[in-house]
């Protein structure tokens, strides 16, 4: 589904990313995780063309998406659920979901995305009872619902998430990851860039561990948990009481 090689990006003159080749199969979860400013972010902007200072290469199944804007990307099929939401706050629930068919209402798929509206909403049960509600009131839990259902929306066959986890309770992180699972059911392709590096390869099929914007680790998503190395990467000093659940 998607492969890059040598991929670079800089900000000026800056290299945040150096070098990445990572793979994505068809119907996969891949888990990519590392620490603030590991170059994570950067890597999926550059996918979705947020981000144009990049050179290498970028193939969703072998078309290039160099030069790419990021409409043509996502009318590919490819969306992204951004760090922090960036949801339209004032807008409702209902608007701020369709916001995210916007490419295809303009190739007048009216049917097909009032269809994908009411999947959304099965999904997400609590967004059917907050459809008027401003985007800006609902919970943490509930924008990041709304966040992965706008995305959705475009109809995407691969799902870019960054930092999904973040800011939200225990038992909603699990709602999300479930939410995940779900999809990969359903043929989804996904992509989840986390800093909750266990929770993420707990659904994965495979992980890649970013460090100062360069692969150092990657392998199935099953020895990554017990590999003392990412534990001692990402927990530090006491990663054994975290990993074990008591910190």
């Amino acid at each position: 589904m998607l492969r890059i090689r040598n991929l670079k990006c800089f900000y000026g003159r800056i290299r945040a990313v150096s070098g990445v080749s990572l793979s994505v199969r068809r119907g996969e979860i891949i888990a990519l995780i590392g620490a603030n400013g590991a170059g994570k972010s950067t890597l999926l902007n550059a996918i979705c063309g947020l981000h144009p200072q990049w050179n290498g290469e970028i193939l969703i199944e072998k078309q290039s998406l160099s030069g790419l804007k990021p409409p043509d990307i996502v009318k590919m099929g490819i969306s992204l659920v951004p760090e922090g939401r960036m949801l339209f706050p004032p807008l409702s629930v209902i608007d701020n979901l369709k916001l995210g068919a916007y490419v295809r209402y303009r190739k007048k798929e009216h049917r097909e995305i009032e269809g994908d509206l009411g999947t959304v909403l099965e999904l997400f049960p609590v967004l059917k009872e907050r459809m008027k509600q401003p985007a800006g009131m609902l919970s943490g839990g509930e924008q990041q619902m709304l966040a992965i259902g706008r995305a959705l929306m475009a109809r995407p066959r691969l799902l870019l998430l960054d930092e999904p986890s973040m800011g939200l309770a225990p038992f909603l992180v699990r709602l999300i990851l479930d939410v995940l699972v779900q999809l990969k059911g359903q043929g989804m392709t996904v992509l989840l860039v986390e800093q909750n590096a266990r929770a993420a390869l707990q659904i994965a099929d495979r992980g890649y561990v970013l460090e100062n914007g360069k692969v150092i680790l990657d392998g199935n998503a099953s020895e990554l948990l017990t590999d003392h190395d990412v534990k001692r990467a990402y927990l530090g000093k006491d990663y054994r009481e975290f990993y074990e659940g008591r910190a």
